[in-house]
């Protein structure tokens, strides 16, 4: 490439930069509570529960903002959609941030008692209602504003920030665990990651503030206004790719959070693994859904989308059937194979998700379409998930975990299927 004609991702760095530290920094903050929920939040906010009935609890909590992200996504969505990508992402990074510094502060339930998880579950709901609007705005700004047949490719940057955030707060809880006494960590170290998230939200908005509008949107604003209601003109209108995106995010969800919330508090809690034994290889593993995104955005520009997260909701299928066995097995070894294998399954049901969803829907919707279609997804592949599967370790049915990762998987090939059959990509 010479300098007069520079490689897309050069001439876009700044845009893809944004996109991904912003999706980084909220990932970060939703991972450190998926985190301390598996670590400390059932006793601390859950006292008066039986120890299995703590941690069901706690999932309960952190299933919270999966409820949350919906209604979000229709709020930031209608603005999206109506004044512009940018002000939008800045918007949900300050609510998601803000959110997130609270917890840091919150009673325990021996301080506050009954207030003190009602304002944890609070917190959740602020988390899960910004970062409704956070990854689709995150998307749209890469998708938007790739050249012809780089769609993928540049929508892997908001994916990217997924594993790059649960590095983050995974690897700081780890460092935390190393340097301080068990006690002083379910005392009061657990706050640190979430008192730190409010540097990293200035470095977030401080490249987002640097960003112009997306090309796309620019451009459909300048030929006509936009919707007064762009929900009422995507229920109306685009109802059918809408049902069907949605399907098509579960399995990526569903392996997700088997593999990080639910993985760590059984290694670390009934499997009695060494807490830092398993989060190093949870964090190793981590790497491999790295890879399984930047897989599936290469081969999604060559093959399409569609084709590749078909694959890995497949994969991640046939991957749940031995799961709990890997999980279970004793050996940190076979564990972190396990945990590669699903993660990087879920890389490729993930990294296409952008350029997918994208394409289901038009401009004038589209930040409300896929806003809600990748929420809509993550209630059910990812608030249910841990709950269903602690539920089953619970009857002592842990065998029988792989059928969620199987039934979510058949789910997204449904909505592929679909798709496919209202003829968009």
């Amino acid at each position: 490439m010479s300098q007069n004609n520079p490689h897309p991702i050069i001439k876009n760095a700044r845009i893809l930069t944004a996109a991904l530290v912003g999706t980084s920094v909220e990932f970060y903050d939703f991972y450190i509570f998926a985190t301390a929920t598996a670590l400390v939040f059932g006793p601390m906010f859950f006292p008066e529960a039986a120890p299995g009935r703590q941690l069901l609890l706690a999932f309960m909590s952190l299933g919270i903002a999966f409820v949350a992200r919906p209604v979000g996504a229709i709020a930031f969505g209608h603005f999206g959609d109506r004044i512009g990508r940018k002000s939008t992402l800045v918007a949900s990074l300050i609510l998601m941030g803000g959110s997130t510094l609270a917890v840091g502060f919150l009673p325990s339930y021996a301080q506050a008692g009954v207030l003190a998880p009602i304002l944890l579950c609070v917190c959740r709901f602020g988390q899960g209602f910004g970062l409704g609007g956070e990854w689709g705005g995150a998307a749209l700004l890469a998708v938007e504003n790739a050249p012809r047949g780089w769609e993928a490719r540049f929508g892997c940057a908001p994916q990217l920030g997924a594993p790059v955030g649960f590095l983050a707060a995974n690897g700081l809880f780890l460092i935390l665990g190393l340097v301080m006494p068990e006690a002083d960590f379910k005392a009061w170290g657990w706050r640190i990651p979430f008192l730190l998230s409010v540097v990293l939200v200035g470095v977030g908005l401080w490249v987002r503030l640097k960003i112009t509008e997306t090309a796309a949107f620019a451009a459909a604003r300048a030929h006509e206004k936009p919707p007064e209601v762009p929900l009422g003109l995507l229920l109306s209108q685009h109802w059918k790719p809408l049902i069907a995106g949605s399907a098509g995010v579960v399995s990526c969800f569903s392996l997700f959070y088997l593999c990080t919330a639910f993985a760590l508090a059984q290694g670390t809690g009934p499997l009695h693994y060494p807490r830092t034994g398993f989060m190093v290889a949870q964090l190793a593993a981590n790497l491999m859904l790295a890879a399984g995104i930047a897989f599936a955005a290469v081969w999604s520009d060559r093959f399409g989308s569609g084709r590749i997260l078909a694959w890995g909701a497949s994969l991640g299928a046939v991957i749940g059937a031995v799961y709990w066995m890997g999980l279970s097995s004793g050996s940190l070894i076979i564990v972190f194979i396990t945990l590669s294998a699903a993660l990087f399954a879920m890389g490729m049901a993930y990294g296409p998700l952008s350029g997918w969803l994208s394409g289901l829907f038009p401009v004038e919707v589209r930040y409300s379409g896929i806003s809600m279609a990748f929420n809509a997804g993550g209630i059910i592949g990812g608030a249910l998930t841990p709950v269903l599967a602690q539920g089953l370790i619970e009857k002592g049915h842990g065998n029988w975990i792989g059928i969620i990762p199987a039934v979510a998987g058949v789910v997204t090939l449904i909505g592929i299927g679909w798709t496919r059959r209202l003829k968009v990509k």
